[in-house]
């Protein structure tokens, strides 16, 4: 079976090795103060404000998304939406009047916020504060605030935010190698078997041709093994193409393993579809609104794949000294409502820590023993902003005969079953009762959403996901043995002279794969999305009502830590997992069929 034993003992022990070399991705990473900086040393930030008319934006986001509403899909230019939202120019004049006093500058005026430049000194004058040198784990510098900063009254009463100066990252992508690199009836998958699995359309129907994927991960892609993946499977590489971010960051092994799977995966799905990857230089939550800034007001591309996330929890008071940071998520929502106005959906994978993925406060002191703490529940930003599509995920089983080798991945069952782990693998701490699985539970930012008011998700709150696919299981730190049937998907990227496949496990194969799908819709729909939860809980509601249009595979079983799968809709894997062909309402155009054949190449 060649499509299924390619990957040989060899290549496992790469596979071992590289994901030594991979450093934990932690989140809530601190990095440490040094040096006071220099006083003449220019520094640069933003300045967000509050969009206007906040009431009339929502009013407009339900009409766009409600099939009876004349204003039904009309979406709005970044122009459009700037003009009737964005904050008036005597709200920026007088900030940057307020600035200009303090010896700073205002260098851009976006949508959403004000770019401004200075100096240390004048950010130490005009914010009361002290700022530092300061260094990350992984070597990289930045220059942070030793004590939080004070905006003036004007500025406060602006609503102003002021994003920079930092030390702590939130957050985390969503991918982790694996021991395991063998063809079976788990995997592990290429995108070609998951298509087949889950009924994608035929490659020969519909190929996401004209429809822009925007891929948000920090890390660089590297070519040849763009050609070496998409090659193996008969393909050529999608267009891809790259907008650097504040800089960026450079491509390496295997620190850019995500942002290849995203591609990969995303591409697979739709690969007449145009990739566009905003390369962040890291998962900073300044890094990572300039991406989505920039995404909106370029207005470039039609989904937006985002494969991290951090739990709210993390932005609350009790993590952050004191200083209650809601309002970044704030920030999150006011450019994900004007993506949405624009027609753009965002995807976001749900995360693989379960529903529990906040180890308690003190396990992250510097001396805690076990004795610390547990890891607490929590969703995810940006999958739990209610503007964004949540994926989680599962362990998928699918056709295979070693009596009768061949390439058949036709569905068989899957489970969302999650792996206990010895040892805290996403952060390095000792709490205890770390968890690997699908993403879930209740927000604490977000008020349960319009949409998810046509299925009972038992919650007053959002909740997530919204939806899910194949993640895989069995990580580096689990409980071993780990149970059966646990899956896997394969990503390329550079492990040595000529490249290397690996296995790879989470929510970020999950959520690409579903952003391949959604180009696949846009294409066979000729318009843009918007926010596609509507249309997911819309379409949730009608099969238990008895439509004919079997969207999700349910009564799947499962647990995440916290909670159990139920009929409907559960905090483990959302409404369930796909059908794609009817998901995209084409349900008898013909399926994908078996890998490497002109319906699924």
């Amino acid at each position: 079976m060649r499509h299924k034993i390619l990957l040989v003992s060899a290549a496992l022990t790469m596979i071992a090795a590289a994901y030594l070399l991979i450093p934990p991705a932690y989140a809530l990473e601190k990095a440490q103060m040094r040096a006071r900086a220099s006083a003449v040393q220019p520094v640069q930030f933003d300045i967000y404000l509050p969009l206007q008319h906040q009431a009339e934006l929502d009013q407009l986001l339900s009409d766009l998304h409600n099939p009876n509403s004349p204003k039904y899909q009309k979406w709005l230019t970044p122009e459009q939406f700037k003009s009737r939202f964005a904050p008036p120019w005597s709200v920026i004049g007088k900030v940057s009047q307020e600035l200009s006093s303090k010896g700073l500058q205002v260098t851009e005026v976006h949508t959403q916020y004000l770019h401004v430049t200075g100096t240390v000194g004048a950010v130490e004058s005009a914010f009361s504060t002290r700022i530092a040198h300061a260094v990350f784990a992984n070597g990289k510098t930045t220059l942070a605030a030793t004590q939080p900063v004070t905006l003036s009254p004007e500025l406060t009463a602006a609503g102003a935010v002021l994003m920079g100066f930092s030390n702590t990252i939130h957050m985390r992508s969503h991918a982790v190698l694996v021991p395991q690199n063998r063809y079976s009836p788990t995997g592990p998958y290429w995108f070609d078997d998951l298509k087949q699995a889950y009924d994608f359309p035929s490659f020969q129907v519909y190929n996401g041709e004209g429809v822009n994927i925007g891929i948000l991960m920090t890390g660089g892609f590297n070519p040849p093994d763009m050609k070496n993946y998409f090659g193996h499977e008969k393909l050529a590489s999608p267009n891809i193409t790259e907008v650097a971010i504040a800089g960026g960051a450079p491509f390496a092994f295997p620190n850019s393993f995500e942002t290849h799977l995203d591609i990969q995966q995303a591409g697979g799905m739709a690969p007449g579809a145009k990739i566009v990857l905003y390369n962040l230089p890291d998962l900073s939550d300044f890094a990572i609104t300039v991406g989505l800034a920039t995404i909106i007001e370029s207005n470039r591309v039609d989904v937006v794949n985002m494969s991290f996330g951090g739990p709210e929890l993390f932005y609350t008071a009790e993590y952050n000294n004191g200083v209650d940071q809601g309002q970044i998520l704030n920030l999150y929502e006011a450019l994900f409502k004007q993506g949405n106005a624009q027609g753009i959906t965002f995807v976001a994978s749900s995360g693989d820590q379960g529903a529990l993925p906040a180890p308690a406060l003190a396990c992250f002191l510097q001396n805690a023993t076990s004795s610390c703490g547990s890891f607490r529940a929590s969703v995810e930003i940006p999958a739990s902003s209610p503007h964004v599509t949540g994926v989680g995920g599962t362990n998928l089983i699918t056709t295979y005969s070693a009596l009768n080798p061949n390439l058949d991945s036709a569905y068989i069952s899957e489970a969302a079953w999650g792996d206990p782990l010895l040892t805290d693998i996403f952060y390095g701490t000792p709490a205890k009762g770390p968890y690997w699985g699908s993403g879930g539970g209740n927000s604490i930012y977000f008020k349960k959403p319009w949409f998810q008011n046509s299925v009972n998700t038992g919650s007053t709150m959002r909740t997530v996901p919204d939806l899910a696919l194949q993640m895989g299981g069995c990580p580096f730190g689990a409980v071993t043995p780990c149970p059966l049937n646990r899956s896997a998907t394969v990503v390329a990227i550079d492990g040595g002279a000529n490249g290397e496949f690996f296995g790879v496990i989470g929510t970020s194969v999950s959520a690409p794969d579903f952003a391949g799908l959604l180009a696949l819709k846009i294409e066979r729909l000729h318009h843009r999305l918007g926010n596609e939860n509507y249309d997911i809980y819309a379409l949730a509601a009608a099969q238990e009502k008895g439509s004919a249009l079997r969207v999700f595979h349910t009564d799947i079983d499962g647990f995440n830590g916290k909670y159990h799968t139920k009929h409907g809709y559960n905090m483990v894997l959302g409404n369930g997992t796909l059908y794609g062909k009817d998901f995209i309402l084409a349900p008898n155009v013909p399926s994908a069929g078996i890998p490497q054949t002109p319906s699924n190449p």
